[in-house]
């Protein structure tokens, strides 16, 4: 293909809402950030490296005596704001349009945490109040 030279009509899909099987053993709580494991599986947020793409749970959904698969849970996919961390992984305004790294299901920090952290999304905003991050 070749760069452009007149104007194109890009197809556009709003996705808002996906369903993702569940991982086996988890609860998952409404409003929690949430991740896709490395089989495939939706689990809370936590400091793990190989989660990845994370977005809001809808609902609690509990599969703590299912196996892998047995449920699925709605994922909201958006802007939402979250716990910022502390010390140097405190999140500012000058981390805008910067990843942000899971620490757990309602916390996001600056860093990897040396390679302890997956990439849950990417820092919108900051306020007083906690971090805006966008999953997509």
């Amino acid at each position: 293909m070749t760069a452009l030279s007149a104007d194109r009509n890009t197809p556009r899909r709003e996705t808002t809402k996906r369903q993702i099987p569940v991982a086996a053993g988890v609860k998952l709580h409404a409003g929690a950030m949430v991740a896709i494991t490395a089989a495939g599986y939706l689990a809370p947020v936590t400091a793990v490296a190989t989660l990845k793409g994370a977005a809001r749970n809808a609902r609690l959904v509990d599969n703590t005596g299912g196996a892998a698969g047995a449920v699925t849970a709605e994922q909201e996919l958006g802007t939402f704001r979250w716990e910022n961390s502390a010390a140097a992984d405190l999140i500012t305004r000058a981390d805008i349009g910067s990843d942000a790294y899971g620490v757990d299901d309602q916390t996001v920090a600056k860093t990897n945490g040396g390679d302890t952290r997956s990439v849950v999304g990417k820092i919108a905003d900051v306020d007083d109040q906690g971090v805006w991050v966008t999953h997509a």
